[in-house]
């Protein structure tokens, strides 16, 4: 069941979500919360001529971070000239906010683009969508432009939204995956 902006609108005046810093009652659609740009992208390096890179996941040992500290590169947003997301690029961003979903809350909630950012070819949070009830950090993005023209990403900027849903039941226990707790780090991306 979607939960209305009617039900989440003063969300940390309630026990049951939190969202810092309290987004602008404009933010709210009918079944939605826009959630903003905040000023840290984590880029992937462009390949060196003649190196081919494949990673593998499912190889005994794998470590995301490793990987990701080895094929990113942690970038600022200008807060003049934004940032010009290429043609075929993909970038990993964080929400300016960050989002509590208190467990015994029965609340969790789904990220999903904007139709005026789809419309320009950005795919936002590609595939894994979920927000778990008891997920407590800042959202990251997992952003593609599959425009053929560069879009200029601004600090602040309408990025994503948040469907907010109710849980058939109370969780036993909060998210505790991988992702627990994450919050933008200028020296990780």
């Amino acid at each position: 069941m979607i939960v209305t902006p009617r039900h989440i609108k003063k969300p940390n005046s309630t026990e049951a979500i939190r969202i810092e810093p309290v987004p602008d009652l404009s933010y709210y659609s009918s079944t939605s919360l826009d959630l903003t740009l905040g000023d840290l992208l984590t880029v992937f390096k462009d390949p060196k001529i003649g190196l081919g890179i494949c990673i593998d996941p499912s190889e005994k040992g794998y470590n995301h971070e490793e990987v990701m500290v080895e094929t990113t590169s942690p970038i600022k947003i200008d807060p003049e000239a934004g940032y010009e997301f290429k043609p075929g690029q993909m970038v990993l961003a964080w929400t300016r906010e960050v989002v509590e979903l208190k467990i015994h809350s029965r609340i969790a909630a789904r990220v999903e683009g904007k139709s005026s950012l789809a419309r320009l070819g950005i795919g936002i949070h590609l595939t894994a969508p979920t927000i778990h009830a008891g997920f407590a950090g800042q959202i990251r993005l997992e952003m593609v432009n599959h425009n053929k023209l560069p879009v200029r990403l601004r600090i602040g900027m309408k990025i994503c939204q948040l469907i907010f849903e109710q849980t058939l039941g109370t969780p036993t226990k909060g998210y505790e995956g991988r992702f627990a707790g994450q919050k933008a780090d200028a020296k990780k991306g």
